[in-house]
């Protein structure tokens, strides 16, 4: 005994009732709802997570995803409107978000804040109550009435992109934005505009809003004011313009509003560029911003394809079906999603050849074209991996669920009701509302070949061998020869309609079930009944049958799973209040499944016990219409109302979900004799248009190479043309290149000149500054010594004084510590009191409360047993008398109602019992209040401790201020000490610096001497290249008269011989029969020979100039540095008068201004705080320490460039010649 274990694989639809209903979490993967589940669905690989709703669920209303792509709100539908918030990187769930302050059972649009901490949630009629949460909370932070019409729908709400507490809510005459300030929710106020209906809207920008209604207007919206107007119109097909232009028929017929149709605006959209809005028949408008009075202007426009095969009365419901509902960008804004009215998702790119400006282009498909309607059908293949089911949306599609794909699809005239497919995946049996037609299914399309006169045949199925099938008309189950279409036989005996029918593993037996409560067992030889199970206060609407043949399971409106065998009922498993609609059963007998009609599936205990165990799965959102296994037992399908299928992969608890001999899948596939021939001709035409195509390749390369050889012909007569002309220009550019040197050399020569004398003058100048600062560096010396004897006198009164106040102020705090210290006991012992007083109140009232909670609970659990016991003794007498006597069928119905009644008992007491839990609440409230009450005393006890710990850091400050007094001797005695030590320093660079000078000397003189030998070498290496180059330009000449010969072999050879014997010391023997061969050679050898001689001459003459370059830029840049610093020196030698000047003003100071100063310093102590004005005045010695400083400085700056102009090299690797340096 085990239950089987389902995992769900895949899913085929969407859910497009649900606002926001698609959403990119990033650029490969997109959530959107389908059925009770929320798909994460991967563009790229194909495959799919999910995320499952709550239980008992009514069905998600709306879905919104956070700005972080972190987390996702879905909200749900039920006895009381549920928030449910789910992480994404998890898929578990993390907040569930429920309140009584909103009367509705739904929530019709969600939003989350930019931040992603706040959510708000706008309720449905009959209150459109709007809700603003920190979703991290329980309860909502503040509520508002939007809409005070109960007619007036809300649609949208959204959050603006910049501000946590701002949003914008829309609906029939609605359109407001409110502002969350101090716990409550303010309407904004907004410029008046006539009440409209308001669909949707999207902010711009952070005070931007476009806002879309039903007459196809979109208003603008800046700061509050209405700004601009955009009319968008969807152009009206010549065949469906009937009845849009009836109700113009006033206008005239040539204006452009007779040809085209107001729609609503269902959808807008932010993007970066502008924004996008849907309107009419699957179109989207895309919107650009402009610099101009428009605003925006229209770019784009993007269409959803309308298959052609379409059948021409369903033109105008495709074109509202097609309607797009909702819209999605991709993070990088590449790709755009939008979900239609009729449950379809389609996609286009942005980039690329994928659209283009100001043409119409189509969207695509996103992964497969899904129903949007209920699913009747359900049929599953045996020989292939295919699916097939059919729906009220005229389609017939066959699934492939090995690969999750769609094969095949198929419009009709008429609604489909039901579907089989044969166990060779070849044919497929459709039931119509006026016939049964059986259909070929061929590689690209399903062709009816046969009808059968069975109108609105809700139930079909082949036979497992394909040899038969059977079909339902009305209340007869008819069966047919599949390959000669004889009707075999006919099963009659129902006396209603016939909801299901099986055929047993060995297809000896059919069990068929029908809403007059009979189970029939129909032997397929005779056509004749062999078991029967009549129940006629329940209305079957499925049944299954077991592998061997012998049990039949089926399920009803009575709320119970039947194991009927031997035409009785052996077992009843309730389904806990719930409607079993559908039931399969595994063929190897270990798994049983069943459908309920709130959308669930239950994988059954089995064999069934009573009471029954099983393990619930959510998926669909509304009642399961059909349920199949694949013939393997490896999968479960599962359809219903709400137009998707479910897959699911199966196994039993011990891993066994395939059968030990493994299916071999079919690949074959039929084709028609036309499409083949068709096919045959296609690839005869191809392969001749191949072959003309191959010819006319090879005379357009025939002329191309004939073109080709001209054109070389052409460039090596221009070749030639143009070394004449560069032969010319490097004439040209040597004697530039020979004036440009001796012009640089010039040059150099007098700036070497002029840095040596300005250098000379900057030495002397600083000697004679150095000399001046020292004398006046004496002369603060001799003030400082002055200064520290006074302030030495004023630091011993002040010291006196400070300690008197520090005395004062010491014995009146500890008088006021001893009063706050006895005020603070007498605080402790009335806590204390209270205390004890409130402990047992607080234990009185808990025993009192918990004797009567064990009294209350005795009695009921006693009065629990007994009911317990009566309805176990009731259901025993009902079992026997089901068993023996029918006929006593009222009494039973009797005794279920005094069931029904104590059931109804029972929840009076349950009334009572959570009455008196509201009793112990109260209770517990109470003694919340008084727990307060000792809170606030436990405050009053810190607020003085607080006062205690403010008069401590009072003291703790005073004390700071008698260390800092004593800090500040101490520094200035540093200082002192410091000045000295500098000086003797200053003293020791000084005569280290002038024995620098004397060696930089010696140094350069040195370098002088190398510099000169230096010049007579390049002189002598410079005439060696003259000579060359001048032999060089007479063999150029003599080679290019020789190149005017070359259409004369006798000429050129005589030239190349003389040119042999001029230049060459030795002799070659040139053979008579390769001449030819010869001279092509050497004219080559001759034209790369100079390609490169010019070449090396351009990189030598931008080589010399690079280096002549660098050296001029070097010089120039070394001056300007050494006129800034004179600058610099000058300007310095300026602030050293002023500041020299402010110390003497400073020292004459008025002695008594002094005293008056230290006693305003000594009045601010005694009171408690420190003086505002020095104590001591620092700063002659500051100045002082100042000048030092910057003498030092510069003496260091004018030794490191000393140091730097000796040691650094020239571009070319040499060094300067040495500076003469004044003394």
């Amino acid at each position: 005994m085990s239950i089987a274990i389902a995992n769900l694989r895949h899913v085929f639809g969407l859910k497009g009732d649900v606002a926001n209903n698609v959403a990119f979490q990033d650029e490969q993967t997109i959530i959107y709802p389908s059925g009770s589940n929320c798909i994460l669905y991967n563009i790229e690989t194909k495959t799919q997570k999910f995320i499952s709703s709550i239980e008992k669920s009514g069905g998600m209303t709306a879905m919104a995803l956070t700005p972080n792509k972190r987390y996702i709100a879905v909200a749900e539908k039920g006895e009381k409107a549920t928030i449910t918030i789910y992480d994404l990187q998890t898929l578990r769930k993390k907040k569930v978000l429920t309140t009584t302050d909103v009367q509705s059972q739904q929530y019709v649009s969600l939003a989350f804040s930019p931040d992603s901490k706040y959510l708000v949630s706008q309720g449905a009629r009959p209150d459109w109550t709007l809700l603003y949460w920190a979703w991290e909370k329980p309860k909502p932070m503040a509520s508002i009435r939007t809409s005070t019409n109960v007619s007036n729908e809300v649609y949208q709400v959204s959050f603006n992109p910049n501000d946590n507490a701002q949003f914008c809510v829309v609906g029939n005459g609605v359109f407001k934005t409110y502002k969350f300030n101090d716990g409550t929710l303010k309407a904004n106020p907004i410029q008046k505009i006539e009440p409209q209906n308001f669909l949707c809207h999207s902010w711009l920008s952070e005070d931007r809003i476009i806002v879309g209604t039903d007459t196809g207007r979109m208003l603008l919206f800046e700061g509050q004011e209405h700004k601009k107007d955009f009319h968008v119109s969807s152009p009206v097909a010549p065949d469906s313009t009937g009845g849009e232009r009836s109700g113009t028929a006033g206008q005239s017929e040539t204006s452009e509003s007779a040809m085209r149709a107001q729609t609503p605006v269902l959808c807008v959209t932010k993007y970066s560029k502008g924004f996008l809005c849907s309107a009419g028949n699957g179109v989207v408008y895309m919107y650009e911003k402009t610099d101009e009075r428009e605003l925006y202007k229209k770019a784009r426009e993007i269409r959803i394809p309308i298959s052609a095969d379409s059948a021409q009365a369903t033109a105008n419901m495709k074109g509202a079906l097609h309607e797009i509902m909702h819209m999605t960008i991709s993070p990088s804004e590449e790709t755009i999603i939008a979900g239609t009215r009729n449950n379809q998702l389609y996609t286009i790119g942005l980039t690329g050849a994928e659209i283009s400006k100001g043409e119409q282009s189509l969207f695509e498909t996103l992964s497969q074209p899904f129903h949007y309607d209920q699913i009747t059908g359900l049929d599953v293949c045996i020989r292939k991996p295919l699916v097939s089911t059919c729906s009220l949306d005229r389609t017939v599609r066959i699934w492939n669920y090995e690969n999750n794909s769609l094969d095949l699809t198929k419009e009709f005239q008429e609604e489909a009701f039901s579907v089989a497919l044969h166990p060779s995946g070849l044919y497929v049996l459709v039931g119509f509302s006026d016939k049964l037609r059986l259909m070929n299914i061929l590689i690209d399309d399903i062709q009816p070949f046969k009808e059968f006169t069975i109108r609105g045949c809700r139930e079909c199925q082949f036979s497992n061998g394909g040899h038969l099938f059977a079909a339902v008309h009305g209340n007869v189950i008819q069966l047919y020869a599949t390959y000669t279409f004889e009707n075999v036989g006919n099963l009659k005996g129902h006396n209603g309609k016939v909801r299901s029918i099986v055929w047993s593993q060995d297809d000896s037996k059919i069990i068929s079930c029908g809403v007059d409560g009979a189970v029939y067992e129909w032997s397929v030889y005779t056509s004749k009944r062999e078991g029967e199970s009549v129940l006629k206060t329940c209305s079957y609407t499925c049944a299954a049958v077991s592998p061997e043949g012998g049990t039949t399971f089926a399920v009803g409106s009575d709320k119970t799973l039947k194991e009927i065998s031997d035409s009785q009922i052996q077992r009843e498993v309730p389904a806990a209040d719930t409607v079993l609609t559908q039931v399969a059963i595994s063929r190897s007998g270990r798994m049983l499944f069943v459908g309920t009609a709130q959308g669930s599936i239950r994988a059954m205990k089995f064999p069934l016990t009573v009471p029954g165990e099983w393990t619930e799965h959510q998926c669909h959102a509304s009642s399961i219409t059909k349920m199949r296994i694949s013939y393997d037992d490896g999968f479960l399908f599962t359809v219903g109302e709400d137009a998707c299928l479910y897959t699911f992969k199966i196994m039993d608890k011990e891993g066994r979900g395939l059968k030990a001999k493994d299916i071999t899948y079919a690949e074959e596939i039929l084709i028609s004799k036309s499409d083949l021939q068709e096919k045959d001709t296609a690839m005869k035409e191809l392969k001749t248009r191949v072959y003309e195509l191959n010819m006319e390749n090879e005379y357009q390369l025939r002329l191309k190479d004939m073109n080709h050889h001209e054109k070389t012909k052409e460039l090596t007569e221009k070749f030639i043309q143009e070394m004449e002309s560069l032969k010319t220009k490097n004439q040209v550019l040597k004697t530039d290149k020979d004036k440009e040197e001796a012009k640089h050399e010039e040059e150099r020569q007098e700036l070497i000149e002029r840095q040596h004398q300005e250098l000379q003058d900057l030495e002397s100048a600083n000697n004679q500054k150095l000399m001046a600062e020292y004398e006046k560096y004496q002369e603060l010396q001799a003030k400082s010594q002055r200064m520290q004897e006074e302030y030495e006198r004023q630091l011993s009164a002040k010291s006196e004084s400070h300690k008197q106040a520090l005395r004062e102020q010491t014995e009146q705090y500890e008088t006021k510590l001893h009063e706050k210290i006895g005020q603070l006991e007498a605080a402790h012992d009335e806590m204390r009191q209270t205390m004890r007083i409130h402990e047992e109140t607080k234990k009185q009232i808990e025993e009192d409360a918990d004797r009567e909670i064990l009294d209350i609970k005795n009695m009921y659990e006693r009065r629990l047993r007994e009911e317990k016991e009566g309805n176990m003794r009731l259901t025993g007498e009902t079992g026997i008398m089901k068993k023996k006597f029918k006929s006593q069928e009222q009494e039973i119905e009797a005794l279920k109602s005094d069931i029904n009644n104590l059931n109804t008992e029972k929840n009076k007491l349950n009334g009572v019992i959570k009455s008196l839990e509201k009793d112990i609440l109260g209770l517990k409230k109470e003694i919340q209040e008084r727990d307060e009450t000792i809170q606030d005393k436990e405050k009053r006890i810190y607020d003085l401790k607080k006062k205690n710990q403010e008069l401590e850091k009072f003291k703790f400050v005073l004390d700071y201020k008698i260390r800092e007094l004593k800090k500040q001797i101490e520094p200035r005695e540093n200082d002192i000490k410091a000045m000295k030590d500098q000086i003797q320093e200053m003293d020791t660079e000084l005569e280290r610096y002038n024995k620098n000078n004397t060696a930089l000397d010696l140094k350069i003189e040195e370098s002088k001497q190398k510099l000169k030998a230096n010049k007579e070498e390049m002189a002598v290496q410079r005439q060696k290249v003259h000579d060359m180059e001048a032999e060089l330009k007479r063999f150029r000449t003599d080679v290019s008269n020789c190149v005017q010969y070359i259409q004369d072999p006798q000429k050129l050879k005589t030239k190349i011989v003389e040119l042999n014997k001029k230049y060459v010391q030795s002799e070659q023997a040139v053979e008579a029969a390769g001449m030819d061969v010869d001279i092509q050679k050497e004219y080559a050898r001759q034209r790369d020979h100079l390609e490169r001689s010019v070449a090396s001459f351009r990189k030598k003459l931008t080589k010399d100039q690079q280096i002549h370059r660098a050296d001029n830029v070097r010089i120039m840049q070394e001056n300007v540095s050494l006129i800034k610093e004179i600058n610099d020196l000058r300007r310095e030698l300026k602030i050293a008068r002023t500041q020299i000047s402010s110390l003497k003003y400073a020292l004459n100071l008025d002695q008594n201004k002094k005293v008056h100063d230290l006693e305003a310093n000594s009045n601010v102590l005694k009171k408690g705080a420190l003086p505002i004005g020095p104590i001591i005045s620092p700063e002659e010695l500051d100045q002082t320490k100042k000048i030092v400083d910057i003498q030092k400085s510069e003496i260091k700056r004018l030794r490191d460039e000393l140091r730097h102009s000796i040691n650094r090299p020239l571009s070319n690797g040499q060094r300067l010649p040495p500076l003469e340096v004044a003394q």
